[in-house]
């Protein structure tokens, strides 16, 4: 018999007796029989994934619950916009009813029907797929913008579709947007890409000199040299991915970026240098640089699915709920405070292994890459990711916007530090229950045996042996930041931000993208309403399920009690208390911050979920 308490008395191994110690290893012989490891996933080989997801490992009913209200307001826009509607109208019938029903079940009957949530909603997601795909009502052809932004016609219009257009919009999106960790500042320009002095002072003005910018770090970079493979790949000659390059600055005197030029290719031989024109004339320069910031819109909506989103959050992830369930027994103080912040995520990446990113699925019809390539960016993204260089504090050191004298305007990192170091303060005071000293982290063999799973059988590039508590707190720190906050960052801007198909999209469909003079030429780059209306539809799902907050620990299984039970952690006072109550403080200083500055609320802690489950 395994112990019955696990949460209560937490304990490291090394101090349990001989017969607990037995007693782990036959728990962890029973749990590694479930959570086997699998390379050779037919859609994201070699990453490491689940080889099949454990029951228990499916989500709550409640969850369940949650993810249908958000899919109902949803299809009804498939059925306002879809032209043979009957089947949708039925589906949507069936949720209202569910949804309902589910509701006014007592507790009782509310747990039978969680052993069927999990089929329900994989059918309901299949069946999505499909009729999403259904011929729409209106087309694009002559309608422009109107036939885009017609396609909402049950769910809200997302502001950025009336402001995209904008550079201070474009530039907002470095900073504040879905992918809000490429932008970086640079002293030099790359070599391949020859800003001249002469169209720098055409932007920002006679009075600055691109030499000046570079000496007073007011200069930003972005650049997709990743995205060379899906360049060399593409789907076809009308829908394809470029790998731009773009300069940003910071005018003197400002705080906020505004972009210079773009070239929409990594050889400066190929692709000539497009510079930011302001004002709307209708001049060919006007729409060619439209074009050209469309172009870094779509490199940057890849960037961001493939690499920010799939590859550094979930399938990261994916690794350390595998190795944490195989090494650490339950009672292990590390098992206790990680098992909440991995609830969801086999389940979720499963799904999204299997259909998103599987050939035929979403990404397939969106982006512009074959879906071979497409799967191998991400993965080999994944593989390349160095963990402790892609901390926060060293992400923003190495890319130089670390600074705030240098970059005052950035949103992303202002609030992303609050929260980690919050969770940084909680990791350390409760590792400092459990391990005395640095020495008991050294002989914590189930630690080690972690460790070593993740190096070896996990991937983790850069992960290596932990020996002080220091560091501990460090790996747990970062393992918690990308399962809660830096998931909500990547995900819930694509509600918001980027379900608009004309303001960020997966791919160019254009015959001569590069080359463009016109309106009627800028808008041939959009992708059809169907994938547009594929786009929309999926985004705003994933951008719209909320469950659970950060510092919410509760069990997966109803009625849903409090996860710790160790009264070292949860006493009044205690590192549990601590942590929740310094989330309130940040999200009162968030909500301060966004009286004076443009909005940004995805890293407020009342909307960030605990665990990567949608």
């Amino acid at each position: 018999m395994f112990n019955l308490f696990p949460r209560k008395h937490p304990s490291l191994p090394q101090n349990d007796s001989k017969r607990q110690q037995e007693k782990r290893l036959k728990q962890l012989e029973n749990t590694q029989g479930k959570y086997a490891w699998d390379l050779e996933h037919p859609n994201v080989a070699p990453v490491p994934m689940v080889k099949e997801v454990p029951k228990e490992a499916d989500p709550t009913l409640i969850w369940g619950i949650t993810v249908l209200k958000v899919l109902v307001p949803i299809v009804d826009n498939l059925v306002a916009n879809v032209k043979d509607a009957a089947e949708l109208v039925d589906i949507k019938d069936g949720l209202n009813e569910v949804s309902e029903a589910v509701g006014n079940l007592k507790p009782g009957q509310q747990w039978a029907l969680i052993t069927n949530t999990t089929e329900m909603l994989k059918s309901l997601v299949d069946l999505y797929l499909r009729l999403v795909r259904s011929e729409v009502k209106e087309y694009r052809k002559g309608a422009g913008l109107e036939a885009y932004k017609d396609l909402f016609k049950k769910i809200p219009l997302p502001a950025v579709a009336d402001v995209f257009q904008q550079n201070d919009v474009f530039a907002r999106y470095r900073v504040a947007g879905q992918n809000p960790m490429l932008i970086k500042g640079i002293s030099s320009l790359p070599d391949n890409f020859p800003v001249s002095e002469a169209g720098y002072q055409k932007v920002m003005g006679e009075d600055d000199t691109l030499v000046e910018a570079l000496a007073e770090n007011r200069i930003y970079l972005l650049d997709y040299y990743e995205l060379e493979i899906l360049v060399d790949n593409p789907q076809g000659p009308e829908k394809q991915v470029f790998a731009p390059i773009a300069l940003f600055a910071i005018p003197k005197g400002d705080k906020s970026l505004t972009p210079v030029a773009i070239q929409s290719g990594q050889n400066k031989d190929d692709f000539a240098i497009t510079y930011a024109v302001e004002n709307n004339d209708n001049s060919p320069e006007y729409w060619q640089w439209q074009a050209a910031m469309s172009l870094v819109q779509v490199a940057d909506g890849n960037y961001h699915e493939l690499f920010v989103h799939l590859g550094r959050t979930h399938l990261i992830i994916e690794a350390f709920t595998i190795a944490t369930n195989r090494c650490l027994a339950e009672s292990h103080p590390v098992n206790v405070l990680l098992l909440p912040h991995f609830e969801g995520t086999l389940f979720i990446n499963n799904s999204a292994a299997g259909s998103l990113i599987a050939p035929g699925g979403p990404i397939d019809d969106i982006f512009g890459g074959k879906i071979k390539s497409t799967q191998l960016a991400a993965g080999t993204d994944r593989l390349e990711l160095n963990f402790y260089d892609y901390m926060l504090p060293n992400d923003l050191a190495t890319r130089h916007v670390d600074n705030k004298d240098f970059l005052p305007d950035y949103p992303y990192r202002d609030d992303a530090i609050l929260v980690w170091e919050a969770i940084q303060s909680w990791t350390t005071d409760y590792i400092n229950v459990y391990y005395a000293d640095d020495a008991a982290v050294t002989e914590d063999y189930e630690l080690t045996a972690w460790t070593e799973s993740l190096m070896a059988e996990g991937a983790i590039k850069g992960f290596k042996p932990i020996t002080t508590r220091e560091q501990l707190s460090e790996v747990l720190t970062m393992v918690i930041f990308s399962s809660s906050a830096q998931h909500a960052a990547v995900n819930f801007p694509q509600s918001s931000l980027m379900s608009f198909a004309p303001a960020v999209t997966g791919a160019i469909w254009g015959k001569d993208p590069t080359n463009v003079q016109t309106e009627a030429a800028w808008l041939q780059n959009f992708p059809p309403m169907r994938e547009s209306l594929e786009q929309l539809s999926l985004l705003q799902i994933l951008g719209g399920v909320y469950y659970r907050q950060l510092g919410e620990y509760r069990t997966n299984n109803f009625p849903y009690l409090d996860w710790f039970e160790d009264d070292r952690i949860t006493d009044e006072g205690g590192p549990l208390s601590q942590f929740q109550a310094s989330l309130v403080d940040i999200e009162k200083t968030i909500n301060i911050r966004n009286e004076t500055r443009q909005e940004y609320s995805f890293l407020l802690p009342s909307k960030i979920p605990p665990s990567i489950n949608i």
